[in-house]
């Protein structure tokens, strides 16, 4: 019985070494067979350079190292014959693709050039009333609200229409007043009586029409001095009133205000004049044309923002209160620069990069300094020159791409740097 046991188990551990070796022996074949393709497919890569671009070379380097170079012709730590580097050969980053997959990713190219960069502010604001356009309506003397025409914030109005009427016993004995006098020829307290019922609110063409009827009005009308909407409403019918009481508020809106935030680094470009658009999400393709009205004096501590006011000509009343508006100020003519399309700028965080349009299908990512920029242009302090052209499409793609193949050369250098020194350990 022992015997069984123990013949179990050392069949057991055989089985585990066999499986162990079989691991083994399968990783060190998939090296063997790795390192093999890479090194004939690099091999391969740079004999065909080297027949396409005859010349002195700059240098040799490793097949598996491109870090390990030489100034003649030798071995590179891994026994491999070191590959001459041309001053035409492909440089780290750069990628080829063929003609047809150019079309199929529908690569297109723009030519970097010199030229005038308006300057531009882009924000966002909202829509608020014309403030110089609102008109409050209160009351000179005490007395109750009768006969009150509109019910609620919102309604509309039109200029002349009738608001409300008043009853106060102070107007009716004013206008009493006012009759005894005409009746008894007095001009001097004629004049007097007519001042007081200017000051209790009673229009010139409501003293006129007393005048010529002679007879008293017990409910005085109050009429809208302007059309609009109401923004505010105090009172219902019946409401008692003290004088300067406001009743309700009146705005115009042939004119409305857009205020919009500015960033504290942009606010120094701003003058008061400049033209300005505003686009809406109900106005969709449509800019509204105004100007920069007003440019607050304080700084938003949170937001570290300036807020300006504009202001816009409301045709046909499609601008409303609340509304939210992407504006665009237009801050200045600009100078003349190198500059490229904004699409073409591919923006990762603080990096800024373009890929530049080699010819024959080849392309390359390069770091570039920035500058202005506006809806359609950016600048380029540093990088490019006129004349280089940049891809405006598909440039993503590229990108990612020479990204992936530069970190596969990295990777495959660690991995050749680190062989080399195991063989110099064994």
């Amino acid at each position: 019985m022992k015997m069984q046991f123990k013949s179990k188990w050392v069949w057991i551990l055989v089985t585990i070494i066999i499986i162990l070796l079989a691991l083994w022996l399968g990783e060190w074949l998939s090296r063997e067979q790795i390192t093999s393709h890479v090194a004939s497919g690099t091999n391969d890569h740079q004999m065909q350079l080297a027949k396409n671009k005859p010349g002195k070379p700059l240098y040799w380097v490793a097949p598996m190292n491109p870090k390990y170079r030489r100034n003649k012709p030798g071995k590179s730590p891994m026994g491999m014959d070191l590959v001459p580097v041309y001053t035409q050969s492909m440089q780290e980053g750069t990628i080829r693709i063929a003609s047809a997959v150019e079309n199929n990713l529908g690569v297109r190219t723009a030519i970097v050039k010199k030229q005038n960069v308006p300057i531009q502010i882009r924000t966002v604001g909202y829509v608020q009333p014309n403030e110089r356009s609102l008109q409050t309506i209160s009351v000179y003397t005490k007395g109750w609200i009768k006969n009150l025409k509109v019910s609620a914030a919102g309604d509309p109005v039109t200029k002349g229409q009738l608001l409300f009427k008043i009853y106060s016993p102070s107007l009716v004995s004013a206008q009493e007043e006012y009759l005894l006098a005409l009746k008894n020829n007095n001009s001097l307290i004629t004049k007097a009586g007519r001042q007081k019922l200017v000051t209790l609110g009673m229009t010139k063409k409501d003293i006129k029409v007393l005048m010529v009827t002679r007879q008293v009005k017990q409910n005085i009308p109050v009429y809208a001095p302007q059309s609009g909407y109401v923004t505010k409403l105090k009172v219902r019918e019946g409401t008692y009133v003290m004088p300067g009481t406001p009743i309700l508020s009146i705005a115009n809106l042939a004119t409305v205000w857009v205020i919009a935030e500015v960033y504290e680094r942009q606010s120094n470009l701003l003058k008061i004049g400049q033209s300005a658009q505003a686009r809406f999400s109900s106005l969709p393709g449509n800019a509204v044309v105004g100007k920069v009205a007003y440019i607050y004096p304080e700084l938003n501590i949170k937001t570290r923002t300036v807020r300006v006011r504009l202001i816009f000509t409301n045709f046909e009343k499609k601008l409303k209160p609340g509304m939210y508006a992407n504006v665009t100020i237009n801050a200045g003519a600009g100078k003349t620069v190198i500059a490229i399309p904004k699409e073409a700028l591919i923006q990762l965080g603080d990096s800024n990069r373009v890929v530049l349009s080699l010819g024959n299908g080849k392309f390359k990512p390069v770091t570039v300094k920035i500058g202005r920029q506006n809806q359609d242009w950016v600048q380029i302090s540093q990088g490019l020159k006129p004349g280089d052209r940049v891809v405006t499409s598909a440039q993503f793609l590229l990108d990612s791409e020479s990204s992936l193949k530069s970190g596969l050369s990295r990777m495959s250098s660690e991995e050749s740097t680190n062989s080399s020194d195991d063989h110099s350990r064994h």
